[in-house]
């Protein structure tokens, strides 16, 4: 009886362990892969051939789903912010969708890249004259994340947004190229 109860405990105790070694690799799994969320603040460059050169605060919210360490989906809110003079102003906002692909250099550390398409509105003053434009373009950018803990992130990050400012009451609807200029810090979450 005595030997009975002896390997009845020595099998629960590695069904026990078993069942925790493979809860951990299901906890890892979840981090590895699944619905991510995270915010970005930072600096914004507006660079363009026009009267709105400026500097401004970004702001943006994303969501993704990584389908495992090196791909993900992504897509975000931006507010570009309000930028120009007295003479010439606008403020755009937009999203985003596109593909992220990340390198883990470090048990801690990522590099990751990502591109794809941008969808913005543009509400602009020039002179008097003052309109609204939607349109569209592409950015690219790259960064590093750092994991705080397997599910908490932040990150560093420098994006590049191709844009063209039409300006219908204008200058004959005149088109001027603009690049959006973002480096930001943020955080993300993997669920």
């Amino acid at each position: 009886m005595k030997n009975t109860i002896i390997t009845l405990a020595g099998l629960i105790s590695l069904a026990s362990f078993s069942t925790f070694s493979h809860a951990d690799d299901f906890k890892k799994d979840v981090a590895e892969n699944g619905v991510y969320v995270g915010a970005n603040y930072g600096y914004l460059k507006v660079d363009g051939e026009d009267d709105f050169d400026d500097d401004n605060d970004v702001l943006q919210g994303l969501v993704g789903y990584r389908f495992n360490n090196y791909i993900a989906l992504e897509g975000s809110y931006i507010d570009f912010g309000s930028y120009g003079n007295n003479l010439s102003s606008a403020e755009t906002d937009g999203y985003t969708a596109g593909l992220k692909v990340t390198l883990p250099i470090a048990d801690r550390v990522e590099l990751y890249a990502k591109g794809g398409q941008l969808w913005y509105s543009t509400d602009y003053d020039v002179v008097g004259f003052s309109g609204n434009k939607d349109d569209e373009g592409v950015f690219a950018g790259a960064g590093a994340a750092f994991k705080v803990t397997d599910r908490f992130l932040i990150n560093a990050e420098y994006t590049w947004y191709d844009a063209e400012i039409n300006l219908d009451n204008v200058s004959n609807g005149s088109d001027t190229e603009t690049d959006f200029k973002q480096a930001s810090i943020g955080v993300e979450y993997r669920f």
